[in-house]
């Protein structure tokens, strides 16, 4: 017999800021992408982090590409993805913590990760610089539910872009997008609505509207 799974498939789950700020941090590591000035997509993994409410602390040394990417645009979007199949997306933008803070912070994180000691021994650790991220939203994705969870938050003066797909009034109720939706996560109606917080935003239904009466959102 095979190793049994990990999670256990559940009908719905119920999420919160605080949740999943919480589940980031036990992840650890995360992915921080941010642009380069040519436009291209940059990716690394980034640990030195602190979450202080729902302000996220980062620091990163002065000299490296991402503290240019950051001071330049600041732009970022953080992920996470848990053993339970939960992908949590933070996408916000970071500022630099200002000067008289930027000790107080950086020890912070250096309390509570010792190995930082190891990278920027002593007086070194003068090159690192402080980042926070205080506006920004949320998008927790699981798929070990039945349907699949979508949910989105924000935080501060954050605002989220609705993403997926919608049902326009030209429905005709013929019932296709309801027969290839993989989620089961369209309802009848008219017109005929789906379940954002379930839909995978796949676009299986939008490819065969007979009246291509959906649209991306």
């Amino acid at each position: 017999m095979g190793e049994a799974p990990f999670y256990t498939l559940r009908n719905s789950i119920s999420m919160d800021i605080q949740t999943c700020l919480n589940k980031l941090g036990y992840v650890g590591v995360l992915n921080f992408a941010t642009v380069d000035k040519d436009g291209a997509p940059q990716v690394r993994n980034i640990s030195a982090i602190h979450y202080e409410g729902t302000d996220i602390y980062f620091l990163t040394a002065r000299g490296k590409s991402f503290c240019r990417q950051l001071l330049d645009d600041g732009r970022v979007q953080i992920l996470g993805y848990t053993r339970y199949k939960e992908t949590i997306r933070v996408s916000g933008k970071a500022v630099q913590v200002p000067e008289a803070e930027q000790v107080k912070w950086r020890d912070l994180i250096y309390e509570e990760q010792p190995y930082l000691e190891n990278v920027y021994p002593g007086e070194t650790k003068n090159i690192d610089t402080m980042f926070v991220i205080k506006d920004y939203t949320i998008e927790y994705f699981c798929l070990s539910t039945r349907p699949v969870t979508r949910e989105y938050f924000t935080v501060g003066n954050a605002v989220v872009k609705p993403k997926g797909y919608q049902i326009t009034d030209a429905c005709i109720g013929c019932g296709t997008c309801q027969k290839v939706c993989p989620q089961n996560a369209i309802d009848a109606g008219e017109p005929f609505i789906i379940r954002q917080n379930n839909c995978l935003q796949c676009g299986n239904c939008f490819e065969h509207c007979p009246v291509e009466a959906i649209i991306r959102r």
